[in-house]
């Protein structure tokens, strides 16, 4: 399901490009793989890379992406350790992990699309 996501963001980043910047690459001479590896594709990524960290966080947030890391398996553990030790602060420990993992992913998310924002909007001026 995230392939889908992770390829239609890559997508939409591509044809976000202006395409006089294809038509001006191209006029230039450059063959269609240069004009996608020189001029495309390092605009594309710079823009994407938002969108791909909000997908990586919501990866994070559905699946065990790593044993150690992974929401699910916290949350098995600290049941694990609740049923072997008559305490709940497995659960905590494991929420507490969870949301420092989680936080700072989204507050870089949200530092590169305000980076970006500004960039676009010093262009227009």
């Amino acid at each position: 399901m995230y392939t889908a996501y992770v390829t239609e963001v890559y997508r939409a980043g591509i044809e976000s490009v202006h395409p006089s910047q294809r038509m001006a690459a191209r006029s230039l001479g450059l063959s269609y793989a240069q004009t996608m590896t020189h001029v495309i594709l390092p605009q594309a990524i710079r823009r994407v890379v938002p969108p791909l960290l909000n997908d990586f966080i919501g990866l994070q947030k559905d699946t065990a992406i790593i044993t150690v890391i992974g929401l699910t398996e916290a949350i098995a553990q600290a049941g694990f350790y609740s049923n072997d030790f008559f305490s709940y602060a497995g659960y905590t420990v494991a929420a507490i992990f969870f949301v420092i993992l989680t936080i700072p992913f989204a507050r870089f998310t949200d530092h590169l699309i305000k980076k970006r924002e500004q960039r676009e909007r010093a262009q227009l001026v």
